[in-house]
């Protein structure tokens, strides 16, 4: 079954899979920030990213199946395709300038301040504190869901993988389902790897850079980045 052919086809796809990974910020960026601004653990992260890759992943392969089924060639297709691209810039951009003024207004929210108290008794004291304490106690957090991670997910299937298209079709005309399955899952598996290891080292390496003194403008400055992130994939090509 792996004949030269086919070998080819998944060292291409493997090789071309880490370096489009690995290139784009888009694929692990907006997961090291939110795990850092929401202080998620270790498996969180991963398991967002995880499911965010096989977005990315999924949404690629039904494109490229959409245009083998229906004959679209490739070049209408990466209209197509370009248009969804934008979309997903587009969709960063919005979710991180909503994020930071969420972000902006629970730090001003948070800034101490002081309080005159005179008591009955003619004895005056002044106490500092905020409003909403960045370590909200767990009983504040019940009912309340993340909803970032799909917010992630839906952008990243919106967002698909053009590095994979051109080969997944190849592959499916010229060669066989056993071929398209193998270089499809390489591919796959190497795009969402290099996700996985990314994140996990750079969230590692993050965690010990001091930012007491900003703690409180994480949220903003992650989605100040993320709208950046989506500028420069609109704007720039990223």
């Amino acid at each position: 079954m792996f004949n030269q052919e086919l070998t080819v086809l998944i060292s291409t796809a493997a090789s071309i899979a880490f370096l489009h990974t690995i290139l784009g910020p888009d694929h692990y960026v907006p997961f090291i920030a939110m795990s850092r601004a929401r202080k998620w653990s270790t498996q969180k992260t991963m398991i967002v990213t995880l499911l965010a890759g096989i977005g990315h992943i999924t949404g690629s392969v039904l494109l490229g199946t959409v245009g083998i089924v229906f004959g679209i060639a490739i070049k209408r297709l990466e209209i197509f395709q370009s248009f969804q691209g934008n979309l997903a810039a587009w969709l960063l951009i919005i979710f991180g300038l909503i994020y930071f003024v969420w972000g902006l207004k629970r730090a001003i929210k948070n800034k101490p301040h002081k309080h005159f108290h005179l008591h009955p008794n003619g004895i005056s004291h002044t106490h500092e504190h905020i409003h909403k304490d960045e370590h909200t106690h767990v009983h504040d957090e019940q009912g309340k869901q993340d909803i970032t991670p799909w917010v992630l997910f839906t952008i990243f299937i919106f967002g698909p993988c053009e590095a994979l298209i051109p080969i997944f079709m190849y592959t499916a005309i010229n060669n066989s389902t056993f071929d398209l399955i193998a270089v499809t899952v390489v591919f796959g598996a190497i795009t969402i790897l290099t996700m996985l290891t990314v994140v996990l080292a750079t969230s590692y390496g993050v965690n010990f850079i001091p930012i007491t003194r900003f703690e409180k403008y994480t949220h903003a400055i992650t989605g100040i980045i993320i709208s950046f992130l989506g500028m420069g994939i609109l704007f720039l090509g990223l």
